[in-house]
């Protein structure tokens, strides 16, 4: 069974709050993007010698999770791909698996690619195993793996509040648009991020974005980690500003991460980030 986890970008990002169980309290539009990579899932395997390419082998209970491609930092414990399995063990008797993940999203950059990798692992053993399991109860198991998890369960623009797992469809369509995510390979972790955001009150109701039209962001449209990221990292920001001269309708950072992205009108050059991590193409989903 083989997947392709996809990644998202935030549209507008507003800390409202620091909640009881010290999460923070988010609103902003999640819209997937159709940069991807690739998750395979088999019967367990004997032997490693067909697979001269791996990056890195752990092995938690029936599952072995192997990687390729970019080094995935952390230990078993916070694998999320293992953890979407044990959960499942506690409702099916699954047999031992391989999992074989080729790396090529950046980590820590606010795109998300972490929990689509969790999403599209329980998709993919849903229908390799044909389990019986609700779209409810799908988002539900997500949502305590982690809170971008079940958006990615949905795959489709949506308004997301609460921690970020809880969200409702949102009537927006930009798939004339072209977009050009650049990443300056630079690692921001949750907590840091969040170490330097003040929350408040959201500046706009996101959900009227789709009426107001992507012309008209740039003077209302704002991602809070913006303010704590740019005087650390000038380069980020540096990066927001050549996307803008550009040609792009909307530009800004997505997440908590380093990545910005530009939207345009016309297909862009990438040229001028190519010392950057960069991804260009239509805004389909």
């Amino acid at each position: 069974m083989v997947v392709f986890p996809n990644i998202k970008i935030n549209l507008g990002l507003y800390i409202t709050g620091k909640r009881p169980d010290g999460y923070h309290n988010i609103e902003s539009i999640f819209y997937p993007v159709q940069w991807k990579e690739t998750l395979e899932i088999t019967d367990r395997q004997e032997g490693l010698e067909a697979f001269p390419q791996l990056q890195s082998l752990t092995e938690v209970g029936k599952v072995r999770f192997m990687s390729y491609g970019i080094p995935i930092p952390g230990n078993a414990d916070s694998n999320l791909c293992i953890k979407v399995y044990q959960s499942l063990e506690e409702w099916f008797n699954l047999p031992s698996i391989d999992m074989h993940l080729l790396k090529t999203l950046p980590i820590g950059a606010g795109l998300g690619g972490g929990s689509a990798d969790a999403a599209f692992t329980l998709k993919a053993l849903k229908d390799y195993f044909q389990l019986r399991l609700s779209d409810v109860e799908a988002k539900d198991l997500l949502a305590k793996i982690g809170s971008d998890c079940p958006f990615f369960w949905e795959n489709k623009p949506m308004f997301v509040y609460g921690r970020g797992e809880k969200m409702r469809p949102i009537d927006l369509d930009l798939s004339k648009y072209f977009v050009l995510i650049v990443n300056p390979n630079i690692h921001i972790s949750t907590k840091e991020a969040y170490s330097g955001v003040k929350p408040s009150a959201p500046a706009i109701d996101l959900e009227m974005m789709p009426s107001i039209g992507v012309e008209g962001w740039k003077d209302v449209l704002v991602n809070d980690f913006e303010a704590s990221v740019f005087p650390k990292y000038p380069i980020i920001k540096e990066i927001k500003e050549r996307l803008y001269a550009k040609g792009a309708l909307y530009a800004s950072m997505t997440g908590s991460g380093s990545t910005l992205y530009g939207i345009f009108e016309e297909s862009p050059s990438d040229l001028e980030f190519s010392q950057y991590i960069t991804w260009n193409g239509k805004l389909t989903f």
